[in-house]
């Protein structure tokens, strides 16, 4: 006999059906006259985590919201990560009320905004604005051109007829989803500064999860615990079986043995990606023999690119 009671899947099932963990944001976008408008989201997710030509996020939305208008619009948003204050909960629930427009809404939010950083390194590129105590944004462009969603275009508040797309732009009569290229990651100072130098449970930023379920009359969230850490596994391959890939990761360009030791924490899945990653700073440096010293100028090159993202 299961251990467990069959549950009956019927629309919006992560709310109804279900205690789903997810996050809250708020999605700032720009209207019409030029003003910035603040919605509420919790269907979003990363999309293109690697291997592609950029990194991506996925935001599912009614398609005639008012962030889903914006975004068929100008194809620009930013998604700002609040802390786990209930005030500011109590303040984005505020903001979630559908057909609200931004001008009744937004004059009543108080939640502060300031210039998106890109919008300030490029004047003429305008970009909603982000929000002040937001503790990380990230700021996005709609890749419309995925998906044929070319000439999605807003206006249908009252549903949107078929054909609909299969990922990106208009996927239903009244929904819409979003494949939004990352074009940049922005995080207060306390916080960067923790990812760039070693994060301890204290650094953590205090996110909220919203659980998703929510009855008629309340939505449900949960604040920030005290992080526990759970030490991964060391599985080192063999020399061998890292010597292994380096001789088919390149005919040319070859490792000594105490190269290669400096691989031997890298998962496997990761393995042939570190290793042309090494192989592309040899070809550049014109190295033929990668040696341990070679493998730590790699390292330190890797440690301050990542400082500069």
């Amino acid at each position: 006999m299961s251990s467990f009671e069959n549950l009956r899947i019927v629309d919006n099932f992560y709310q109804t059906s279900l205690f789903f963990p997810m996050p809250t944001v708020l999605i700032s976008t720009l209207c019409e006259d030029g003003t910035t408008n603040l919605g509420p989201y919790s269907l979003i997710q990363p999309y293109y985590v690697a291997g592609k030509d950029y990194y991506a996020m996925l935001l599912n939305c009614r398609n005639s919201s008012n962030t889903a208008q914006n975004i068929l619009r100008t194809g620009k948003c930013a998604i700002n990560f609040i802390d786990d204050n209930p005030k500011n909960f109590h303040e984005a629930v505020k903001l979630s009320w559908p057909g609200d427009k931004p001008s009744e809404k937004m004059p009543k939010c108080n939640f502060k905004l300031e210039k998106s950083l890109l919008e300030e390194e490029n004047p003429e590129e305008k970009r909603p604005m982000v929000m002040t105590d937001a503790i990380e944004v990230i700021e996005c462009t709609w890749m419309r051109d995925l998906d044929g969603a070319t000439n999605d275009a807003p206006g249908q508040l009252e549903g949107y007829e078929g054909p609909y797309h299969d990922f990106n732009g208009i996927t239903s009569k009244f929904g819409a989803h979003f494949i939004l290229r990352i074009d940049k990651i922005l995080m207060k100072k306390k916080y960067r500064d923790a990812i760039i130098n070693g994060v301890t449970a204290r650094d953590f930023p205090p996110l909220p999860v919203d659980y998703g379920y929510r009855d008629s009359k309340n939505f449900w969230f949960h604040r920030k615990r005290r992080m526990r850490a759970e030490l991964l596994q060391v599985r080192e391959a063999s020399l061998a079986s890292v010597r292994y890939a380096a001789e088919r990761a390149d005919d040319k360009i070859k490792f000594t043995d105490d190269a290669l030791k400096c691989l031997l924490g890298v998962p496997r899945v990761f393995l042939p990606a570190a290793l042309k990653g090494c192989v592309e700073w040899a070809r550049e440096n014109n190295v033929e023999l990668v040696t341990e010293e070679h493998m730590k100028i790699i390292n330190d090159k890797r440690a301050q690119e990542k400082k500069k993202k």
